[in-house]
């Protein structure tokens, strides 16, 4: 089964719009041949760039590249996520408990508890979300 994959560019004010860039053509059919999770997306200055990788009915699961000093506002979501640092250092605040993530940590969101994330260096993360 192939997955075709969308990357979505947010910059530091908010700004959101599709990534354009060619380079990341040669990855539109993950299912269909072996992809390293850490190249499906790249860094883009002052933003965070988030990738889908699969979509369905019971949860998510995308790929995220947030450059030094950009985050993620306060906020709920209705599912819990679990977060897999792949590279760099993050603080993520859940329920106002500041916890640090390094390469290869976890952590698990719960559901609707308000929580925010900033890079302390550059990072990506895998966020997987279950919906039942």
């Amino acid at each position: 089964m192939a997955y075709l994959s969308v990357t979505i560019i947010t910059d530091s004010q908010g700004n959101r719009r599709m990534d354009q860039d060619k380079k990341h053509a040669h990855i539109t059919t993950l299912g269909s041949k072996p992809a390293r999770l850490i190249d499906l997306i790249n860094y883009q200055d002052c933003s965070v760039v988030s990738r889908e990788i699969m979509t369905k009915k019971t949860g998510t699961i995308t790929v995220f590249a947030f450059d030094e000093g950009q985050g993620l506002s306060e906020h709920t979501a209705p599912f819990d996520a679990l977060v897999y640092l792949l590279e760099g250092e993050v603080e993520i605040v859940i329920s106002g408990n500041p916890l640090r993530l390094k390469e290869g940590e976890i952590v698990i969101m719960p559901a609707n508890q308000p929580h925010a994330l900033k890079a302390i260096k550059k990072f990506k993360m895998l966020l997987t979300m279950i919906r039942s």
